[in-house]
């Protein structure tokens, strides 16, 4: 898998929530998988990582993430954040979504490759499978990591933008709703720091 992933191939893997569609960062990565999901290239995939400290030579992150992602169901958040240097516009450019993984295959798979992109294993629009096997049939994806996913809602997106004016320095905007309630992700928010 190693030789396809470097050449620009595609792995549907289980995560903490949906199967997940993978591809090293890559231009043909990215090339193939927004082909594959068809998927339009205005609408960027996230990136999933082992620990978010993989994370730190792309993103710049908040001293206060880790404990706050601590405070939810594992995998359960994907945070937006500004990006150290512009990427493929793809993956966000100046704005990259991360996800810590917490399944072990996907967690496994980061530790591998290195961050690898996080977006569910499904033609853009269509409902996901909930098992990885089945999801790559459809997509045509030859490599996948067998497992199964509880399907239902994906991540909870959240973006957070440097703001001084803000008691922790940055503003939080919850830009889609997924298995941690937006209400719990703004209670926790408002604790004062």
């Amino acid at each position: 898998m190693k030789h396809r992933l470097e050449a620009g191939g595609l792995v549907v893997y289980p995560t903490s929530t949906l199967p997940g569609l993978g591809c090293m960062p890559t231009s043909e990565g990215l090339d193939n998988l927004f082909i594959t999901k068809s998927r339009t290239e205005d609408m960027p995939v996230s990136l999933g990582v082992a620990t978010l400290q993989q994370a730190s030579s792309l993103v710049k992150i908040p001293e206060f993430l880790p404990m706050m992602l601590d405070q939810f169901i594992q995998g359960g958040i994907t945070t937006i954040l500004p990006a150290i240097n512009e990427l493929d516009s793809r993956l966000g450019g100046n704005q990259v979504a991360i996800r810590v993984f917490s399944h072990p295959a996907a967690v496994k798979l980061a530790e591998e490759y290195g961050p690898i992109t996080a977006t569910s294993a499904n033609e853009s629009g269509e409902d996901s499978e909930c098992d990885t096997e089945i999801a790559a049939k459809i997509l045509g994806v030859g490599d996948f990591i067998p497992g199964t996913c509880p399907n239902g809602r994906g991540s909870t997106i959240i973006r957070l933008e440097v703001d001084e004016s803000e008691t922790r320095g940055w503003r939080l905007t919850v830009m889609r709703e997924g298995v941690v309630p937006p209400s719990d992700v703004m209670t926790w928010w408002t604790i004062p720091a």
